[in-house]
């Protein structure tokens, strides 16, 4: 009866800490400012550390009124080492601006989309690119992690 009592206990007091692991809109922007810090400050480790290991990440151009047309899906572990050479040949700056927050009813995943304006320096040029990302995340163990990525290119608007 004394179990019983103690793993009743037990539960009614974890409860409310299981309950409030919750995906926020306040941590889903903390979690892109820290992968624009990462990424800006070539820490390419700590960017995809961030990631499940289960991540792909996906590129595309937006054609128009055609659908996008797909360039191609890594894994984590290709995008880390394709970042890796991108960066060693160049620099590469990003800004990215959360347009919609969509948290699933159980608060443990989340749909982020953002506007994302890149500068990119390399072989003595400078090009400038503009994504509409989106990107999928998940609560891991306390965590927020960022699982899929999809980066479809369009133009620029504006100098």
């Amino acid at each position: 009866m004394r179990r019983l009592i103690l793993t009743l206990l037990l539960v009614l007091l974890a409860g409310p800490a299981l309950a409030a692991a919750r995906i926020t809109d306040d941590a889903v922007r903390a979690f892109v400012a820290r992968q624009e810090r990462a990424w800006n400050g070539g820490q390419v480790d700590a960017y995809f550390a961030a990631f499940t290991p289960q991540a792909r990440f996906t590129d595309q151009a937006y054609v128009g009124d055609k659908p996008p047309v797909p360039y191609g899906t890594s894994t984590r572990a290709e995008a880390k080492a394709q970042a890796r050479k991108a960066l060693a040949e160049g620099k590469s700056r990003e800004a990215a601006k959360v347009t919609r927050i969509e948290i699933a009813p159980d608060g443990q995943t989340a749909k982020v989309t953002l506007s994302v304006g890149s500068i990119v320096e390399s072989g003595g040029r400078r090009r400038r690119l503009c994504a509409a990302r989106t990107l999928q995340l998940v609560l891991q163990g306390g965590a927020l992690k960022g699982g899929d990525q999809t980066d479809t290119y369009v133009r620029c608007r504006g100098g």
